[in-house]
């Protein structure tokens, strides 16, 4: 089972998400500390009403100073908007969804709506997310598992984001039970380069 920190910025979306499936059974995690670079954030009090350790952390060092206090395996990035660096231990094992298939439609700047955006200027039939391993530089490290959605000719940016949050939804829970089964190391050596 994987001890997991929580990293956000917003809504909290995927924590309800990692919450209601740790509840029913389907997502081999528990959750140790959640924490948010911005303050007072939905996210955050979310996290206390289901009984997380909740904490704002401005940077970096603040995020990984709250951390040290925890015995945490893996660290899911859920609509966290900063590039993170972990602290040494944990340098493989930061985990990252992106809501697009990558190698497409990412990098830096690539986030939210304005990857939906550029999907539907280049006409694309099929998008989908991406769950994979973080390192220093955006949405470069290996992936764990993706999960496609069709699209219509007559999709907008907010119908795109509604699919592909809703794979999302399957696809990051997905990702961390693989994780937990095959272990972090595995998917770091399965990748070329």
């Amino acid at each position: 089972m994987l001890k997991m920190a929580v990293l956000l910025s917003g809504s909290g979306r995927t924590l309800d998400n990692f919450h209601e499936r740790i509840k029913e059974g389907s997502l081999q995690a528990q959750i140790q500390v959640v924490v948010s670079n911005v303050e007072n954030v939905l996210g955050l009090r979310k996290a206390e009403k289901y009984g997380y350790p909740a904490f704002h952390a401005k940077d970096n060092d603040a995020v990984n100073s709250i951390l040290k206090d925890y015995d945490v395996d893996i660290i899911a990035l859920a609509g966290y908007l900063k590039l993170y660096t972990a602290p040494p231990h944990l340098k493989k094992a930061v985990v990252n969804i992106h809501p697009s298939l990558i190698p497409s439609f990412c990098g830096d700047g690539f986030y939210g709506s304005r990857v939906h955006k550029a999907v539907l200027k280049r006409g694309c039939m099929v998008s989908g997310c991406t769950v994979h391993f973080a390192n220093e530089v955006y949405d470069e490290g290996p992936i764990i598992y993706q999960q496609a959605v069709a699209l219509d000719y007559d999709e907008t940016p907010d119908t795109v984001a509604d699919k592909v949050f809703a794979a999302e939804c399957e696809a990051f829970p997905e990702a961390l039970n693989r994780v937990a089964a095959r272990g972090i190391e595995f998917f770091w050596n399965r990748v070329q380069g």
